[in-house]
């Protein structure tokens, strides 16, 4: 193995970032019904995340980085990359959420690099506009088939490690798919399945 690929929401985080951000405005339920639903692989995930955005206008940015940087993580993910890591491998993040989110639990999980997408505002309040690398279903796939070509790493030197529909195309190029506490849509494309929330049960999968 020579590079991880792990999600960021439900995967090294524990939630939903747009979840935590909707419950600010008392629309978490509104939201987690429309996530189900795009996780499930039953709602396009542009139109899905779109739709949730446009329901945080108003909100401050100030409120959005404090909720971002209060988030819990899920429990075994530091370790587990500080393991990959010793092992010479590069880990990534890629995440359907936010930057917000992303690049300040990078310092915390101590990956690479995330790539995510981001909130746009406006006189330091959320537009409930969106835009950003992730934005699409196919956009995870492409971004993994993008950093093999960088890094010069095959799909079979390649891990990858989610729980939706959105993580299918990434699990398309990598030999070890991983589908952690994962919708069925994911479960049935995953070489490796791991239903307790704890990210140091990977090691126990993998050979290094």
């Amino acid at each position: 193995m020579k590079l991880a690929v792990f999600d960021f929401d439900s995967t090294l985080m524990d939630g939903e970032t747009i979840e935590f951000l909707a419950q600010e405005l008392n629309l978490k339920e509104q939201v987690a019904e429309i996530t189900a639903k795009a996780m499930n692989g039953k709602l396009d995930f542009f139109e899905s995340l779109t739709y949730r955005v446009k329901l945080l206008k108003g909100l401050p940015v100030s409120k959005v980085d404090k909720i971002c940087h209060n988030l819990p993580m899920m429990k075994g993910g530091k370790e587990t990359i500080s393991e990959l890591k010793k092992a010479g491998l590069t880990v990534l993040c890629f995440s359907g959420g936010f930057k917000n989110a992303t690049e300040y639990a990078q310092n915390i999980l101590g990956y690479d690099a995330s790539f995510s997408n981001i909130l746009h505002s406006k006189d330091n309040t959320l537009t409930g506009l969106v835009g950003g690398e992730m934005m699409f279903s196919s956009s995870k796939g492409y971004m993994l088939k993008k950093m093999q070509s960088i890094l010069k790493v095959t799909p079979e030197e390649t891990m990858v490690i989610g729980d939706g529909a959105n993580d299918l195309s990434m699990f398309e190029h990598a030999s070890v798919k991983v589908a952690f506490c994962a919708k069925e849509i994911l479960q049935k494309a995953a070489t490796i399945k791991i239903n307790e929330k704890n990210l140091i049960k990977i090691l126990d999968n993998i050979s290094l």
